[in-house]
Order: structure tokens, then sequence, then C-alpha cells
């Protein structure tokens, strides 16, 4: 189980904010890294997404623990890591706020189960899944189902724009 990870934002308390609201948690401030903020689902797996400041690396420290790095010329834009987070939140809600902080959002057909993307900050990728959603996608994911349905798929040619 992935009890949290971490994400950069140009407005990490903001975005730490939003998160906290559709998991229905709290947003506080992350000490280990001034600046950044913990978005906490406040459930009984201690789920949580921390934001940093954009521009922030994770470097080994060795017996320490990771050393926060801040490399603001770094700047912010698409990248490959994404998350899905089950949340409590109505799928109407959960677009509603998107849109009312101007990022993109998108409900979305994965086959087997639905999505509704959140780009956060319009740059990375969150797949909310609303309880009906969340339902299907464990249905989806059961350890008697999911390692032949992934072997058996096919690629999904209208998400891998030619060049």
């Amino acid at each position: 189980m992935i009890h949290h990870l971490s994400i950069a934002a140009r407005d990490p308390k903001r975005v730490a904010e939003v998160l906290a609201e559709l998991m229905g948690g709290a947003a506080v401030p992350f000490p280990p890294h001034p600046g950044s903020f913990f978005a906490l689902q406040l459930d009984e797996h201690g789920s949580g997404v921390e934001v940093y400041p954009a521009g922030t690396e994770l470097q080994p420290g060795g017996s320490d623990g990771g050393s926060f790095i801040s490399r603001p010329e770094a700047g912010r834009g698409y990248g490959p890591t994404h998350f899905a987070l089950s949340v409590a939140t109505p799928a109407d809600t959960v677009e509603a706020v998107a849109r009312r902080e101007g990022w993109h959002c998108f409900r979305c057909n994965r086959g087997p189960f639905h999505v509704i993307e959140v780009w956060v900050e319009n740059a990375t990728m969150v797949e909310i899944l609303p309880p009906e959603f969340a339902r299907e996608y464990l249905d989806f994911t059961r350890p008697d189902r999911v390692t032949a349905a992934m072997a058996a798929a096919r690629p999904a040619h209208a998400r891998h724009p030619q060049a």
C-alpha cells in the first residue's frame, strides 16, 4: 500500500489545500522542507500527498535520510508521474473544484474503469476516483483478475499521438 507520495507545484499551499478538499481531509505545513505542505486524507491508512515547491529534488542523504535540494530554475512542466486517488467526493464536485481552480479536468473511460483526470496546475495528472469509479477500479485490480487483464490488453492508440 502506498501511504503517501510527493509532487511539485508552483503554489504548494494552494495545491495541498485543494487536494485536501477533494480528499475530505486537511492541508498542513510540511516542516522538513519549508514552503512545502502535506495534504492529509485523515483516513486509517495515513494517506496523503506532500506538495513541494517546483524545482525541489530529493537526493540521497545517507543514514540521515534524503535531502531536499531546491533548483527553482528547473521550473515546472509535464512529467511521467501521476497517481490515482480514491475520494468520497462526488464526481460533479470534483469537476467543480477543478473548474474553480482553472485546472484541466476530464472524465475518462479507461475501459474497465473510469477516472476523472484533474491536471494540478495544468501540469500534473491526478486520476480522481469518486466512489463509483473507485468500485470499478478495485473490481478491475482484484488479484485474481488484474495480471491476466493487463497481459491481454492492447495498446490504446488514441492515448499515444503519432509523431
